[in-house]
């Protein structure tokens, strides 16, 4: 019998061949607005926009679900990016002074699921230049890049460095033509004497081509000279005599004139004629924000308009004293004057406009402005010049994320209610101009099924994005602080405030973007979400311990919100709340706006942060828990069903609150050293014959036949005592069998981080029998919900539960509220048994490759997979984090009557596994994410089908499959002219996730799916090798580790 049970099975091929066919990793899209953004570039013709990172990304944007992306081999930042219009190329220049070109080519085959797929565009480096040294000069500082100009004809790239020399270098082979090499010295000859006073130039500044003349290139040296240089002749046409430090050039379309910016915020406009070889005064010389002392104009545009004067564009300029700290960009024609007043820094911009050679007018249409946190697009075409919503690059952190909830297979009705109720927050925004970035074509199919995306942030609000795409779209934004009253309820008064006198005044600045990263209160930071998509039905709660319940509404209303109060302590003695406040509700009558209205607040006591939350529409009833405890209420009457107090006698740390600063360090550091002490005696002392030794012998045995054993670490049991043991990790509600195996019912679930797990049969009116009637029946009168405890179960390790799912006969999941009643989804077994499975942070072993959280058989509760005692041996000891059962495929051949559902959980260390929750044997194992990312592990969330969510920085979010079926990435293609062609073969290819697009114009037309790189190690730490995982509750110093290691 033993010798059964602990015999290790053969591979089965047909078996490894299915689960090829199903389980695939890839890294799909990176939704959000790129983290740290350094440079950007538009390709006219294409109509394609190039943003630069300081990571060393580059990422392509064009129409809505036209996206590649490249990475630089070293992460150094992109300073500049250059397209060359119209075939698929660009250049980058990095911080270390290297020049990279890129272009799209076609990418090679890939095998997913088993199955190989035909190549799709990839965005190939290929090839990288540096300038070489000057002869007998020792420091490279001459040479250092300071501004690139691909001349029109995109056969030369002229290089302007900070030594004051221009460099031209032949693309696309990228070498040096030395002929052409143009050094200071040589203009220096031809200054007047009383300019040259023996001072440097400086370094090149700027440098830009004539519009009408190709060959002719205006040169701006830092200490303001400008040279209008001929290619052809190697001569200077013209000299400008500026005497301010310049920053930047811009041309006049027709070429009669230039602008230049300067350092004292000031701008010139300089004359080009024929006759005068130097010009000592410009035309005009202007300081709009003058006379006081401003700070620099850093890049100024002059775009010629055929309704009248042109339109100035121009960053910077602000005066030093009153608004030196602000990030503006203004815009002038005429008498009208703007002047954007944005939350970061502007990175750089441009504008679209006419670029064919026989239009007299540049008439431009938008502005696109990239800022530090977000990327801002303004209509010029539209009176009072609008910005325009944007369909990506949203800035999910415009208030930090603190949580986030996937919503799958969106009912059509509430999709379009949602839809309406965001339509009706922009309608402020009178502009129709379509998205003006739309290069390249979509291919993907419209999506099968609607997906959100909830994101709660720090401000109270709740993001709703559409999910269903390439494209993270925001659709809706839900605010919470009208519930409350806060420190900015009551806006300023302009007539008492002369700040606001002298905004109204000048400069007439406008308020832009939406990235606002300041909290008018930290308790109003939203932590968990729980949307029911059938009944419209959204709980939100927050850092204070308030839970709102809130209805979809289509139309304004003006009410009161319903408090109720619950004190999870209930009494108890001893323990005193050290914490924040709770947040004041509001009493009186308050408007809402069309979408998610309030309806009840229920305010948790003490106000510590919600750490859980469950919603049950058909019974009405949500719960929630902190780390006090746990409460359950009925939303529809009004009242509170449950109060538990999870609290420890020794728990005082729970009661100290997520802001304060008084927890006990030195409580910490004995727990931690207690526990290195315990994992060294329990691993000296000798094994006893037993037959549990007799168990762990044998997996061992087996361990070492497997052909790599596995990394392992010892499971301490955790002490009872430990701060914070009382904190409510997770609930659910189930219809099943809990008091008997042949009646079921409602009932509550909840586990704890001290590992214990309770679960309450519910008493509700109108439910019994599995079935619920409608809501307000006669016979609910004066009924109220009841709730029994039915079971209590402690694991043995006393590991934070982290997921408690129920699975009926069939050992599928049980169907959401309103899915069985409603005919939307098939309806559970109730026949048979069912199972409570319950993972906790610990992984058991059973044998190898088999690891088992917790799986019972309710009613009975009895252990179905019994976990070995503690102190067993974890193989590969993560931590679970996240589990979800994905219930969007089965896998075939699995006779066994409990179902054979996939269970993805995500650890500690970030491997995604996938199981089955009857059989809980590990199928496959991917790296996810870098153990050390932190914020990354805490924000991963796992999809009803396969997919999941985490962030890569605090803007970004990447996305996953383990499915080989389901996928969203780009399908797309760009139509390309490419008349030269490279000459090197290219040495590092970056893979995207797009179909095949062609040179000369050609565009395939059947799409093919390319996934972005799936690289041999995609733990990109060089820490990422070491698998030990020790007990990290409290704080361990390096030594600890270093001489519990040895």
């Amino acid at each position: 019998m033993m010798k059964f049970r602990f015999r290790r099975q053969g591979t089965d091929p047909q078996r490894e061949k299915i689960k090829q066919e199903l389980f695939a990793f890839n890294k799909t899209v990176e939704h959000g607005f790129p983290h740290q953004p350094s440079a950007l570039a538009f390709d006219p013709k294409l109509q394609l926009m190039a943003i630069g990172t300081k990571s060393g990304a580059i990422k392509i944007y064009g129409a809505p679900g036209v996206e590649f992306t490249g990475l630089h081999k070293d992460t150094t930042a992109v300073t500049q990016i250059h397209f060359l219009p119209g075939q698929g190329r660009l250049l980058s220049l990095l911080d270390d002074n290297t020049i990279h070109l890129w272009e799209l080519v076609v990418g090679p085959h890939r095998e997913v699921g088993g199955a190989k797929k035909e190549g799709g565009v990839c965005l190939k480096h290929v090839d990288n230049y540096t300038l070489p040294g000057r002869p007998g000069i020792e420091s490279c500082s001459a040479t250092h890049v300071t501004v690139l100009l691909l001349l029109k004809s995109c056969d030369l790239l002229c290089v302007g460095t900070e030594g004051g020399g221009v460099y031209f270098v032949e693309l696309p082979r990228l070498e040096l033509r030395e002929s052409q090499t143009l050094l200071q010295d040589q203009v220096t000859q031809s200054l007047p004497d009383e300019y040259r006073c023996g001072k440097s130039l400086g370094p090149v500044e700027s440098l830009q081509e004539h519009p009408q003349q190709p060959g002719k290139i205006l040169i701006g040296y830092s200490r303001g000279l400008v040279v209008l240089w001929d290619l052809g002749t190697r001569h200077a046409d013209q000299l400008f005599l500026g005497k301010q430090q310049l920053e930047s050039l811009v041309w006049e379309r027709s070429g009669s004139l230039f602008v230049s910016s300067h350092n004292d915020g000031g701008y010139a406009v300089w004359p080009v004629t024929s006759g005068n070889a130097c010009t000592h005064q410009p035309v005009s010389s202007t300081i709009p924000y003058g006379p006081f002392p401003c700070k620099a104009i850093n890049k100024i545009l002059w775009r010629t308009s055929q309704t009248g004067s042109p339109v100035l564009l121009y960053s910077g300029g602000m005066p030093r004293a009153s608004y030196g700290d602000r990030h503006c960009l203004t815009i002038q024609q005429d008498k009208e004057h703007v002047t954007l007043d944005f939350t970061s820094r502007v990175i750089d911009f441009f504008t679209i406009h006419n670029m064919e050679p026989d239009r007299e007018f540049d008439d431009p249409s938008a502005l696109v402005v990239l800022l530090e946190e977000e990327l801002v697009v303004i209509d010029l075409q539209t009176p009072g010049w609008p910005t325009l919503p944007t369909p990506y690059l949203a800035p999910l952190h415009s208030s930090a994320i603190t949580c986030s909830c996937h919503i799958s297979s969106v009912p059509p009705k509430l999709w379009e209610r949602l839809i309406n109720a965001g339509k009706a927050q922009r309608s402020r925004q009178h502009t129709h101009m379509s998205w003006p970035i739309c290069g390249g074509k979509n291919l993907a199919p419209p999506p099968k099924q609607q997906e959100l995306l909830l994101t709660g942030h720090e401000d109270g609000t709740v993001r709703f994005w559409d999910a269903s795409g390439v494209a993270l779209t925001p659709l809706y934004k839900l605010g919470t602080a009208n519930v409350f009253h806060t420190d900015c309820d009551e806006p300023p008064d302009p007539s008492n405030d002369p700040d606001m006198q002298q905004e109204e005044e000048w400069p007439p600045f406008r308020k832009v973007g939406c990235f606002d990263p300041y909290s008018d209160d930290p308790r109003l930071g939203i932590q968990k979400i729980s949307l029911c998509k059938y009944s419209s039905k959204l709980v939100v709660a927050g850092t204070a311990g308030q839970v709102i319940v809130l209805a979809l509404n289509d139309e304004p209303s003006d009410h009161s919100v319903d408090v109720s109060v619950v004190d999870l302590l209930q009494d108890r003695e001893g323990f005193t709340w050290k914490g924040h406040d709770k947040l004041e509700a509001r009493l009186k009558p308050a408007p809402f706006p069309p979408g998610f209205q309030p309806q009840v607040l229920v305010q948790c006591l003490p106000p510590a942060s919600v750490t859980a939350v469950a919603l049950h529409t058909e019974w009405n009833l949500i719960a929630f828990g902190t780390s006090h405890g746990f409460g359950l209420f009925d939303y529809h009457r009004r009242n509170t069903v449950l109060a538990r107090c999870t609290l420890h006698p020794n728990d005082s740390l729970a009661m100290e609150g997520p802001l304060s600063r008084v927890k006990s360090l030195k409580k910490s550091l004995r727990q931690s050293f207690r526990r290195i002490r315990k994992s060294r005696v329990s691993g000296k002392k000798r094994a006893i014959t037993t037959p549990t030794s007799k168990v762990q012998e044998a997996n061992a045995a087996l361990a070492e036949q497997e052909e790599v054993a596995p990394v392992q670490r010892r499971i301490e049991p955790r002490s009872a005592d430990d701060s914070l043991s009382g904190v409510v990790r997770c609930l659910c509600f189930a219809d099943t069998f809990l008091r008997d195996g042949t009646h079921h019912g409602p009932t509550l679930w909840a586990g704890t981080n001290s590992g214990s797990v309770y679960a309450y049969a519910l008493e509700v009116p109108g439910v019994g029998s599995g079935r619920a009637c409608e809501r307000g029946g006669a016979n609910e009168g004066g009924t109220c919900v009841e709730a029994v405890l039915g079971k209590e179960i402690q694991l043995m390790h006393r590991a934070p539960v982290v997921s408690i799912s129920i699975l009926d006969g069939r050992g599928k999941p049980l169907p959401d509220p309103y899915e069985a009643s409603q005919d939307l989804a098939i309806a559970p077994d109730m026949t048979n048994a069912h199972s409570v499975l319950i993972a906790s942070e610990e992984q058991l072993k059973v044998q190898p490759e088999r690891r088992v959280e917790l799986l019972f058989i309710a009613p009975k509760v009895a252990v179905f997979n019994r976990p070995p005692p503690a102190g067993v041996l974890a193989p590969q000891s993560e931590r679970q984090d996240q589990v979800q059962v994905d219930s969007s495929r089965r896998l075939p051949g699995e006779e066994s009557g409990l179902g054979s559902l996939p269970l993805c959980c995500s650890g500690r260390l970030q491997r995604t596994h996938t199981r089955l929750p009857h059989q809980p044997r590990r199928h496959v194992r991917y790296d996810c994410i870098r153990k050390e990312d932190i914020s990354g592990i805490a924000s991963c969330v796992f999809t009803k089908n396969g997919q999941g969510f985490y962030l890569i920085s605090p803007s970004e979010y990447e996305r996953f499959s383990l499915s080989a079926k389901v996928l969203t990435e780009p399908l797309c293609s760009v139509q390309l002219d490419r008349p030269l062609e490279p000459t090197q073969p290219g040495c590092k290819v970056n893979h995207l996730r797009c179909a095949d697009s062609f040179p000369s114009g050609r565009t395939e037309a059947s799409p093919c799916t390319l996934s972005s790189p799936i690289l041999e190690t995609p733990l990109d730490s060089p820490l990422s090798c070491a698998d030990l995982t020790l007990d990290t509750t409290g704080e361990i110093t390096v030594e600890d580790v270093r001489d519990f290691l040895t």
